[in-house]
């Protein structure tokens, strides 16, 4: 019998190392579980709490910058003057006072040192921008955006590990019941063994009716012992990503829902909330701050500035110099180098195309949700539909066996019934499985995974058995 749609959940799994014992848990459970341990969810987490503090440097941007400096300077000599030289500086040469003269000639030779050759001072500097032209603004805009994305990119991996544990937990599941029925169709052949070697015994069957029954029950074993490897592998699996030392064992069952709500309300829902379009937002706000910053690039900048001496040196230029300033700048650009221009055209472009990539997603996502609710409604169908089928398979395979046993049947008849049976009731489970996967999807695209609760106290449990 082909086991198609868990061969091919299998596949994607991977192998794992074996672990102790189990540990019963149920869907929601693990969800918390999930939640709190997996690594890639920290690891988004993390990176919100990166651009928290990103936007919360950038309110600095409003303060003034204050910052304490010393220099040292060497003159290739000291800085001197004479009296000549002052007389000199004023336009006149010295007068000529008779008597005086030798006096001034004194006078003039004297040379004062203004300040020596090595020079050390130390000062706090202040510079407060008033008006930057909305810079400012804008890069506290933007870095308000890039904390945005993350936090959506964090709801988008939180609803991507959702889809994944729906898919582990519920292939768990799922093995649990293929591996159920095989062991009653190991049982059953088993049965059916048993009774055509009674029949030989008595000459009521012929020998290769009773090697057919034993070639049925030894494919059977095989047949039940690869769906216990395969229960293994999903089983670790699961256990993997709940980030678990002991072997996770689900306490749910396969469950349908006799309905859905409308597929209007999952739609509507799925536009409002989901992250992706909260994630193109983000970037239009950074795409909208880039014009504003570049734009600002056309404004002078206005800012305060002062000055206070801590420290200089103990010379003539030092007690001239006064001890603080204040002041106002201005710095209007003239000709930029950057090409501001085409920096605030490349800003628009990039707005228009994620106002494009978001009317896109909406329709992207308006199918996908469609297709999703329609593959569910799918699943539901199949599941009812099959009730019937199981009864038929069902009451087939006893008078098959009640045939063969009044030698009006032949083993392989009994066979093939005790694997149809099988068949419908694996064909019923997966299509249980494959609603549940559709479910989660839908709860996840619309960001109700906390409602899957209500879903699975409304539900129908899918018994195969």
């Amino acid at each position: 019998m082909s086991m198609r749609p868990l061969a091919i959940l299998i596949g994607c799994l991977g192998a794992f190392s074996p672990i102790s014992h189990a540990a019963a848990i149920s869907f929601d459970q693990a969800w918390q579980v999930l939640q709190q341990e997996n690594n890639s969810l920290a690891a988004q987490r993390s990176n919100v709490e990166r651009y928290e503090h990103l936007q919360n440097a950038t309110d600095s941007l409003n303060l003034p910058s204050v910052s304490i400096g010393a220099n040292y300077t060497r003159l290739d000599t000291d800085v001197t003057v004479s009296g000549e030289q002052l007389f000199e500086s004023t336009g006149q040469a010295l007068p000529n006072l008779g008597p005086l003269n030798p006096l001034l000639a004194g006078i003039g030779g004297i040379t004062s040192t203004i300040t020596e050759r090595d020079i050390f001072s130390s000062s706090i500097r202040a510079v407060w921008p008033i008006f930057t032209g909305g810079r400012i603004n804008a890069a506290q805009s933007a870095a308000e955006g890039k904390k945005e994305q993350a936090q959506s990119e964090l709801a988008m991996e939180t609803q991507a590990r959702f889809e994944d544990l729906s898919k582990y937990y519920f292939s768990v599941l799922l093995a649990q019941d293929v591996l159920e029925t095989r062991k009653l169709v190991e049982q059953g052949l088993t049965k059916h063994r048993d009774n055509a070697l009674k029949l030989e015994q008595q000459g009521q069957i012929a020998r290769v009716e009773r090697l057919q029954a034993e070639s049925a029950l030894d494919k059977a074993v095989i047949e039940r012992k690869k769906a216990q490897k395969s229960l293994d592998i999903v089983q670790a699996a699961l256990t993997q990503i709940l980030n678990q030392n002991a072997t996770v064992e689900p306490s749910d069952s396969l469950f349908i829902n006799t309905s859905l709500p409308p597929l209007n309300a999952f739609v509507d829902r799925t536009l409002d909330t989901y992250p992706g379009l909260d994630l193109l937002d983000a970037k239009q706000k950074q795409a909208d701050s880039l014009i504003k910053a570049e734009k600002g690039k056309y404004y002078p900048e206005v800012y305060l500035y002062g000055n206070y001496s801590l420290y200089e040196d103990d010379s003539l230029a030092s007690q001239m110099k006064p001890d603080w300033l204040v002041g106002v700048g201005v710095n209007i650009p003239l000709i930029d180098t950057h090409g501001r221009s085409d920096h605030v055209q490349a800003a628009k472009s990039a707005v228009s195309q994620v106002k494009f990539l978001k009317a896109q997603a909406k329709q992207d996502l308006s199918v996908l949700v469609q297709k999703t609710y329609l593959e569910a409604q799918q699943a539901q169908e199949e599941v009812q539909g099959l009730a019937s089928s199981i009864q038929l398979a069902q009451e087939n395979l006893k008078l098959r066996e009640k045939a063969f046993s009044q030698g009006l049947s032949t083993s392989t008849d009994v066979v093939d019934a005790q694997l149809y049976v099988a068949s419908v009731q694996t064909q019923k489970a997966a299509a249980s499985f494959n609603y549940l996967i559709s479910l989660s999807k839908l709860l996840a695209l619309s960001n109700e995974m906390d409602a899957f609760n209500q879903y699975q106290d409304n539900a129908i449990a899918v018994s195969t058995f």
